[in-house]
């Protein structure tokens, strides 16, 4: 399925708000990027200061704060300053959402439709 076709399915979700596809589209949009892929990764293994994405990632930090922008904004990662520093990490709830929403993508997929396929 490609991101149109996967958009163009959650604009026709009954049971999907507005808010929740606009939601949808930001969160996708920030996972389609290797860049910010990457930095996720590299999250995984819990929190890491903006020094250590930087020289784990081989990338300067004004592009790494570009997307730690982008992933923060859809809310998929958490900051905390401490001193000079900014430390970021995975937000879960964000996680489980997005299982959820992949779920019921899923489910859809599963239902078989009936009548003309044009």
């Amino acid at each position: 399925m490609t991101n149109q076709q996967l958009l163009m399915y959650l604009c026709r979700m009954p049971t999907v708000s507005t808010k929740q596809r606009t939601k949808a589209v930001e969160v996708f949009h920030a996972l389609g990027d290797e860049t910010r892929l990457e930095i996720l990764d590299s999250l995984r293994g819990g929190e890491r200061c903006v020094c250590e994405l930087t020289e784990a990632l081989q990338t300067g930090q004004s592009r790494l704060s570009f997307h730690l922008k982008v992933l923060k904004d859809a809310g998929l990662i958490h900051d905390r300053p401490e001193g000079r520093w900014i430390y970021y990490s995975i937000n879960a709830d964000a996680v489980e959402e997005l299982d959820h929403l992949v779920a019921a993508l899923r489910d859809g997929a599963k239902v078989v439709r009936s009548g003309s396929r044009c």
